[in-house]
């Protein structure tokens, strides 16, 4: 199902916040992304309806980056791949011996398909054509690395066999349109501006995963899922690619406000038309699909709302 009606839903007006409300800061990843676009769009609906709030989108290197922004409370929220958040709050892969235990989660919003896009006339079909290029593997500290490496080595693909580049989603189209790189690779909610962009200016073909290579990555990742891109989802594609997905997750700090919690987390799922409006990938911002796809505890402030709206919350999702 696509949405949820509750009858304690309720058009959102004016929501009067704490007198020690603050400015908030909403962590979002580059401009050629979703989680920008996504970003800024959630702060303009925290303007326009809780009373005496006001939010920006920051532009940063993406999940890696904004689960540190948190931890320091550099950020109030941020928009961070499963995999990451999950990663955080438990110390484990990239963020060993870093463990942010305060990870907190308002929200699933919607699920990235890992994308790797070269031009149409290269020799690449498949990620073991990958050696010997030049390959972005995304920003540095994004989640688009920590998705493109683990899909990479579990089906026995190292850095070392091609020349890795770190560019951010602009950088990487413009580097395949002029020729100095050979692929690039994208986790973010598909379609996105900068492929988008590169496919209207340039032939591309996306490559596929085939069935061993997507259970080889959910065997190392378990938030990874079966995902397919569309065909026509961008110009020149002609079939369905087969892929992979991860959810994207609103995360929060433990010690955030537990009404502003709350009035976030119901500003979104009540008014969840508005960030549609703004990018299509907002379709998936359902109940449901939080309940089935946060890896990390949500804040009680998340808890309360959704205890109100009637959903049947997960006992791994309770802290």
């Amino acid at each position: 199902m696509k949405t949820l009606k509750y009858a304690a839903a309720a058009s959102m007006l004016a929501v009067a916040l704490p007198a020690s409300a603050q400015q908030l800061s909403i962590a979002t990843g580059g401009t050629g992304g979703v989680y920008y676009p996504i970003g800024g769009g959630f702060a303009e609906m925290i303007n326009n309806h809780i009373e005496g709030a006001q939010a920006t989108a920051e532009v940063t290197g993406a999940s890696v980056e904004n689960m540190g922004l948190i931890m320091r409370g550099d950020a109030d929220l941020a928009l961070v791949l499963a995999d990451t958040a999950y990663q955080a709050y438990t110390g484990t892969g990239d963020f060993e011996s870093r463990q942010i235990e305060n990870t907190r989660a308002l929200a699933s919003v919607y699920p990235n398909a890992v994308q790797l896009v070269t031009l149409a006339d290269s020799d690449i079909h498949s990620i073991a054509d990958l050696a010997g290029k030049r390959v972005s593997v995304g920003a540095p500290g994004s989640g688009t690395e920590l998705n493109a490496r683990a899909v990479l080595e579990a089906n026995g693909v190292s850095y070392s066999d091609f020349t890795p580049q770190r560019l951010n989603f602009n950088e990487t189209a413009d580097a395949i349109r002029d020729g100095d790189i050979d692929a690039g690779f994208w986790s973010v909610g598909p379609p996105t501006s900068s492929i988008l962009n590169l496919a209207a200016t340039r032939d591309i073909r996306l490559i596929g995963l085939s069935d061993e290579e997507i259970a080889n990555a959910q065997e190392a990742e378990a938030v990874f899922a079966p995902y397919e891109l569309a065909a026509d989802m961008y110009d020149g594609m002609d079939e369905a690619v087969q892929t992979i997905g991860i959810p994207n997750v609103l995360v929060v700090n433990a010690d955030m406000d537990e009404e502003l919690a709350y009035q976030l987390t119901q500003l979104l799922f009540e008014n969840t038309d508005e960030l549609i409006a703004v990018h299509p990938a907002a379709n998936d911002t359902t109940v449901e699909f939080t309940m089935n796809s946060t890896p990390v505890p949500l804040h009680p402030g998340a808890i309360r709302y959704f205890e109100e709206v009637g959903a049947d919350i997960p006992d791994r999702l309770r802290q």
